[in-house]
């Protein structure tokens, strides 16, 4: 959320910066609206005063004597209160409809974000490992000998509907192995808290980190009200959601590993075979709540963090800076971290790491105290995918295949495999 100060002071630089996201003169109705609500509050404030002032004469009024004038005093007390609780009333919604309004509006981009309308005016920053050469034609996943058996989506179709899986077999202990590596890996080395949390939220944590009011269709809402996170970078940032904590305190740096569901609306007919693109799926999700001198350093370490996971991996990436207009919604930067899928013969994306700067801390009114005294400031907070743990076994699978169907599995997951290197074109593990 923005603030509103900020936007009373220079509406124009506003309206410049807010035009980079592809919204143009939103000052001027967020504008008229605060001038309203603050007019609202100032004529409720006075009747207050002037109800106030009567009823203290009601009283000598009625010391006196004067029936007249304490009848008069005593309706002007009436009237006053009726109309400072309407004008009370109409400030309220005049300050509900300026919050619907701020909300609604994406973060501001950093200066050094590129201008663009879509994926095709991204920046790439960082390209690392070779993509392998193959003496046959490589397959998409759900095409290699060893996979079928242990990826079935005719049997969760039949469950549940189109983009869910059924793993088993040595798939689904890769996959589970992929998801106890990074977490290890982002605990022991990378200094993060690793954390359980929730699946389950209420309405007001999706508002906190942006995912409502505007996108509630990408996600599931349950019959009580509770949704279902897309990702634990819901339950993670808001675990300072309405807290004051003290600057000593920052950086956190949390890690989890959990179910995420997305309704993927807008995505008819995009990725349908495999599991490239699924209602419900697994990720190791990283946030950082810091101090705002140090959200950019942030950034770049947690960026790293993502990346490591993928050189360890064996597995060729490349990172870009997403441009203005394919950047998320609460994100004042984002760089995108793309994985080689030789079965598409393409990058895709693995992880998004987002900087949003106070953007989440102002909608979730998480703060600081500074050390040295002074008023408490709003934290800076971040996300990023540690990764995407079905894309991964997905990369892993791809790049790792052989001509007889088998699978190549990296060095570092053997130890989670009790010592297993391969997946075999049966679907076992040898």
């Amino acid at each position: 959320m923005h603030d509103i100060r900020a936007i009373r002071e220079n509406p124009s630089a506003f309206d410049a910066a807010m035009a980079r996201r592809g919204v143009s003169g939103a000052s001027g109705s967020i504008l008229k609206v605060d001038e309203a609500r603050r007019a609202k509050i100032l004529a409720a404030e006075t009747a207050q005063a002037d109800q106030n002032k009567a009823a203290k004469e009601v009283g000598a009024a009625k010391a006196k004597g004067d029936e007249a004038e304490f009848e008069r005093l005593r309706t002007l007390v009436g009237d006053k209160k009726a109309e400072v609780a309407a004008m009370q009333a109409e400030a309220k919604a005049l300050d509900q409809e300026l919050t619907d309004l701020l909300m609604g509006l994406p973060n501001l981009a950093l200066e050094d974000v590129p201008d663009g309308e879509d994926e095709d005016d991204n920046v790439e920053i960082k390209r690392w490992g070779t993509p392998r050469a193959f003496d046959f034609d490589a397959r998409e996943h759900f095409e290699i000998e060893g996979v079928k058996p242990g990826m079935d989506f005719e049997t969760a179709a039949k469950l549940s509907g189109s983009r869910f899986v059924v793993m088993s077999g040595g798939v689904v202990r890769i996959h589970r192995a992929l998801a106890q590596f990074m977490i290890d890996t982002h605990v022991e080395e990378n200094g993060l808290s690793e954390t359980w949390t929730p699946v389950l939220v209420r309405p007001e944590m999706m508002y906190g980190t942006g995912q409502l009011p505007k996108f509630g269709e990408d996600s599931y809402e349950t019959t009580n009200g509770w949704w279902l996170v897309p990702t634990a970078e819901v339950t993670l940032t808001n675990i300072v959601h309405d807290s004051v904590v003290e600057e000593g305190y920052l950086p956190r740096r949390y890690v989890a590993h959990t179910q995420c569901f997305r309704s993927e609306a807008g995505s008819a007919g995009k990725d349908t075979s495999g599991m490239l693109r699924q209602h419900q799926f697994e990720k190791v999700e990283m946030v950082s709540v810091t101090h705002p001198d140090r959200s950019l350093e942030e950034h770049d370490r947690m960026t790293r963090c993502a990346e490591g996971i993928l050189e360890k991996l064996g597995l060729p990436y490349r990172t870009i800076v997403l441009c203005t207009g394919d950047m998320g919604f609460g994100a004042r930067k984002t760089h995108d971290i793309e994985v080689w899928l030789p079965g598409q013969n393409t990058y895709r994306e693995i992880s998004s790491v987002s900087v949003c700067g106070d953007f989440q801390a102002r909608r979730m009114n998480g703060r600081f105290k500074p050390a040295d005294g002074g008023k408490p400031q709003f934290v800076h907070t971040l996300n990023g995918s540690g990764l995407a743990v079905g894309r991964c076994l997905i990369a892993v699978l791809e790049n790792g295949q052989q001509a007889d169907g088998s699978v190549e599995l990296p060095d570092v997951l053997h130890p989670y495999l009790r010592g297993k290197t391969r997946l075999l074109a049966d679907g076992s593990l040898g």
